[in-house]
């Protein structure tokens, strides 16, 4: 099935750009062959301010828990809180809670960096709003983090019934047991970046690229499949809860609405690239 009659929803291609002439500020020169390098350095830039937002978080742990008891009172009182029966279906099968640990732990390091560069060999055209789409989610994620430091539902004490999961799996895989990196890199992750989940949010951005822009079906069927699952992971492992689900979708669903206007006020204050000399 040929994707062309739905580019146009997701996100407009962008307009030709002028050639610029190598060696200028935007030119090849500066940032590598067609600003590989550059894409390099924002999505670096990406992670370590994700990295970085821990350092911003204020109250420590003890804020992070009343933060998520808040979170289950509202889920409870609209008798919305599926982490619990998840958590505990992961818990007891481990057929179920293995794969969803690796998944936990693995994909959300894979698959958008994967997206990203498929995009930019296949569909370059699209690239530069779908990197800012994703971008400004990602911002409005870190907002969320520092703001509303909430801790994960593994983090509660034992008397809430939540299980960690990836803990109880750790000698099965390269994570230790107290976060989803290597064993050993705890510190670099921030632990009470729940609120909104960025793995949701992220697994969204790349099933709608998968579906909007993939020719093959059963590529855009995964793409259709993969926010779902990954929501089911982060719920079934004791790492978000419901509202982190739902907050993750909506902070990518502002940051499309976000996307056109922070271009078009990108390329205002940017200086026009001077055009290239024709070879005389």
């Amino acid at each position: 099935m040929s994707s062309t009659a739905t580019t146009a929803d997701a996100v407009p291609a962008d307009p030709p750009q002028p050639r610029t002439r190598p060696g200028t500020r935007w030119g090849r020169a500066a940032w590598g062959r067609n600003g590989w390098l550059r894409e390099l350095v924002l999505v670096a830039a990406v992670y370590f301010a994700y990295d970085g937002s821990r350092l911003l978080v204020r109250g420590g742990v003890e804020r992070a828990r009343r933060d998520a008891l808040r979170l289950l009172d509202v889920e409870q009182w609209l008798h919305l809180d599926p982490e619990r029966w998840l958590n505990a279906d992961f818990t007891a099968h481990r057929w179920l809670g293995i794969p969803a640990d690796f998944a936990y732990a693995s994909l959300h390091y894979a698959v958008t960096p994967a997206v990203l560069v498929w995009l930019w060999r296949h569909h370059h055209d699209v690239y530069r709003r779908a990197r800012t789409w994703l971008a400004l989610s990602t911002v409005l994620a870190l907002v969320g983090f520092v703001l509303f430091p909430a801790a994960p539902p593994r983090l509660l004490p034992d008397d809430f019934g939540f299980t960690d999961t990836m803990a109880q799996h750790a000698s099965v895989g390269w994570w230790g047991d107290s976060a989803s990196v290597p064993n050993g890199l705890a510190s670099m992750t921030n632990e009470f970046a729940a609120m909104p989940s960025l793995h949701v949010g992220w697994a969204l951005w790349c099933g709608l690229m998968l579906l909007t822009y993939a020719r093959d079906t059963t590529v855009r069927t995964l793409g259709v499949l993969y926010p779902v699952i990954i929501a089911l992971v982060v719920m079934g492992t004791a790492n978000h809860y419901l509202f982190d689900v739902l907050a993750g979708a909506g902070v990518v669903l502002v940051g499309r609405a976000l996307t056109g206007p922070a271009l078009r006020l990108r390329d205002r204050v940017r200086p026009a690239p001077r055009p290239a000399r024709e070879p005389s």
